[in-house]
């Protein structure tokens, strides 16, 4: 009645609808239920561009993709009349007020909708129903990854799409234009990996209390690149145990050097370990690269393991001598090889005299001994010298133990095989 249309036109509590609102006729319907309600399932078409993949996190095993997703749908309840054929585009304040398709991203850890400058979404409906929503959207999801070949893997991650509330019986998603519903930006790139092809797919997901889902799968593998592993692990992990190898060609009586060694090439592979392992996650099975470091390791390990059995074993081979030999003057006989293992020099024995019968020479006549040990001195000075160049590399050679002799053959061989195999069987 006249009176009852006064009434509401002087009702300051109800908001006026929008222009746009009026030409839908928004109000003449009630969009809490979906289009088509108690008919066959609404179809709601999707399509996405990617616009970057943001991280890939192997400690978290996830990833963060930005995108722009799309739906499609058809609302008779929108639809206008338009003499010019025209859609019209709205921005987010008439979603709340329509229905909208409430698809989620399973296995999402976090995920928001863009808000700078405004928020990133849109809206457009054109005049015989058919309604376009879009999103911008980054989304942080889990990626179930396989670390058994890292770094030399190649993970294949996915984020699925899917109804929260709309079974199949209400809902059926679809991809829009079949595997063309899937674009990336060509600019795309990650610092460790090379994203070897992104597709689209489809399937349903059971729920015991809620039934059958429609769900869309956006796969993409990520293959690693190597070089920054090379640089960083393997490359260094090779130079140690190569730096090992020169402990079998020191003199075997040189134990400082060769212990000091050992020690720091052992210590340096234990620190490239430690250092790969906290970058990753603490899994139950064992990488690739923990196969390579750890053989090395074990080389690295056996070379000072080598030398304390020559050390062991020469050892024996001198008490054996002695005994032999008897006790002369009260004292034990110096030969070269010790003396220059106690001192550093290179002792000639034809030249060097016995250090007890020195001793008490220099005791008996200690002046006439000054002036001859002064050229005598100088003479064997200048005879070691001379037989240092000739004769070092071949007493040094002559007095290796059998086992560093074999040692030098072996090791190397041994781990160039090993390498053979291993990059043969993970590349």
């Amino acid at each position: 009645s006249k009176r009852e249309i006064k009434m509401r036109k002087l009702d300051s509590t109800k908001v006026r609808p929008l222009r746009s609102e009026q030409l839908l006729r928004i109000e003449d319907h009630d969009f809490a239920l979906r289009p088509g309600f108690g008919g066959s399932p609404i179809p709601v078409g999707i399509d996405v561009q990617v616009e970057s993949i943001d991280s890939i996190s192997e400690v978290d095993m996830d990833f963060t993709m930005t995108l722009y997703l799309r739906h499609y749908w058809k609302d008779e309840r929108l639809s206008f009349h338009s003499t010019k054929n025209k859609s019209m585009t709205f921005d987010g304040r008439l979603i709340k007020k329509i229905w909208v398709p409430d698809v989620f991203f399973v296995h999402s850890k976090r995920s928001f909708i863009h808000d700078t400058t405004v928020e990133n979404v849109m809206l457009r409906v054109y005049p015989d129903g058919n309604v376009l929503f879009s999103l911008r959207i980054t989304v942080s999801a889990m990626c179930f990854m396989d670390f058994s070949r890292f770094p030399l893997d190649t993970q294949n991650c996915s984020l699925e799409l899917e109804s929260y509330a709309y079974n199949e019986d209400d809902l059926m998603l679809y991809w829009k234009h079949g595997n063309e519903s899937l674009s990336t930006d060509e600019h795309i790139s990650l610092s460790q990996f090379f994203i070897e092809e992104f597709s689209a797919s489809s399937g349903l997901a059971f729920y015991s209390s809620t039934g059958w889902y429609n769900r869309l799968f956006i796969n993409f593998a990520l293959r690693r690149h190597i070089f920054f592993f090379v640089l960083q692990s393997y490359f260094p992990a090779m130079l140690m145990v190569m730096l090992s190898w020169v402990s079998f060609w020191i003199d075997r009586r040189a134990v400082p050097a060769r212990v000091s060694l050992g020690i720091t090439t052992v210590l340096t592979m234990s620190t490239i370990i430690t250092g790969v392992s906290a970058s990753m996650p603490q899994v139950s099975y064992i990488k690739a690269v923990d196969v390579y470091l750890w053989i090395s390791f074990l080389f690295v390990f056996l070379s000072v393991i080598e030398y304390a059995a020559v050390n062991y074993l020469t050892t024996i081979e001198e008490r054996k001598q002695l005994k032999k030999r008897g006790k002369t003057s009260g004292m034990y006989s110096i030969d070269a090889v010790q003396a220059m293992a106690f001192d550093g020099c290179y002792h000639d024995p034809d030249v060097d005299m016995d250090l007890a019968a020195f001793s008490d020479r220099c005791e008996e006549n200690a002046t006439r001994a000054r002036a001859t040990s002064v050229s005598h001195v100088g003479t064997a000075r200048i005879k070691r010298k001379r037989s240092l160049k000739g004769n070092v590399g071949r007493i040094i050679l002559q007095n290796n133990h059998v086992i560093d002799t074999y040692s030098r053959i072996i090791f190397p061989s041994v781990y160039i095989v090993f390498n053979f195999f291993y990059w043969g069987l993970y590349i």
